[in-house]
């Protein structure tokens, strides 16, 4: 399946001693890189996490978001007697300074870093990852399910962009012949308008009508791009962490029409031609998204 390189997921939940909360956020980005917002006493799982998310997901930049909280009912938990009295002092002269009487509850304080935290045991450390690793799990399943929901909305408009780049390389197909047939008969009138009555080298003109079809021939510049929105459709067939071949082939899509709106010269074809790039600027933009 097509997946968007962008996403959110979120789980909450008990782990250990603590009520957490994990936030995954991804968007665009050449590579896989990932970033992590791990509470202090949680950084030694900062390496399980990167590690579960790159097993995941192949292209994005992905934020990995943290909070944990102790549980009110906490049954192993230890205060911190210095630091509360540390936070009060600092707080209640920031209050005083801005006018206020000092005054600090105690639920401003308990929340802060270092205030309350539990005994070395092994055993609740152990609790904790699992819990704190089993939100990063469910968080990242969600982010997975909305990136393949966007993913679909994505392929579905590559697929009607695709469809009609190849409606247009009918067109300007079936319009050549036309296009040539004019351009001979100018030539043919010019010569004649510049001989003004002289006999005309049949050879010599024919060798010019010639040069002057093969410079116009677009035939091989359309087949390679109707192979390649061929490949375009197998790539969204396949799905999967296709972002960089579409995104090189797409590449290559331009180039071949560039080549086409410089050969010919007609105002039809050129106006095919635009609404082609129109077609392959969307083709483009939205290929950026994709995994």
């Amino acid at each position: 399946m097509l997946r968007s390189m962008t996403g959110f997921g979120a789980a909450a939940g008990i782990a250990g001693e603590r009520e957490v909360r994990v936030e995954i956020r991804s968007v665009n980005h050449r590579h896989l890189q990932v970033k992590t917002r791990l509470p202090h006493e949680l950084a030694f799982l900062e390496g399980d996490v990167e590690g579960r998310v790159k097993k995941k997901l192949k292209r994005g930049a992905v934020t990995v978001s943290v909070n944990a909280a102790t549980r009110a009912d906490a049954a192993g938990a230890a205060l911190n007697l210095e630091v509360a009295e540390h936070y009060r002092a600092k707080l209640a002269e920031l209050s005083r300074r801005f006018g206020g009487n000092g005054t600090i509850p105690i639920e401003a304080v308990l929340p802060l870093p270092g205030v309350v935290g539990f005994q070395d045991d092994p055993a609740e450390l152990e609790r904790e990852a699992r819990g704190v690793l089993k939100r990063v799990d469910e968080a990242l399943g969600k982010l997975v399910e909305m990136r393949e929901a966007e993913g679909g909305a994505l392929e579905a408009d590559l697929r009607k962009n695709d469809a009609e780049m190849l409606k247009l390389l009918d067109r300007i197909d079936r319009r050549m012949p036309t296009v040539v047939r004019a351009h001979q008969k100018n030539l043919r009138k010019r010569v004649g308008e510049l001989l003004d009555g002289h006999a005309v080298d049949d050879a010599e003109l024919a060798r010019e009508i010639a040069l002057l079809a093969d410079k116009l021939d677009v035939s091989e510049e359309i087949a390679r791009l109707r192979s390649h929105a061929k490949q375009l459709a197998s790539f969204l067939d396949k799905g999967g962490d296709v972002g960089r071949k579409l995104d090189f082939l797409v590449q290559e899509i331009l180039r071949e029409t560039n080549t086409i709106g410089s050969k010919c010269n007609d105002a039809k074809v050129a106006h095919w031609v635009v609404e082609l790039k129109t077609r392959i600027e969307r083709l483009r933009e939205q290929v950026q998204n994709v995994e």
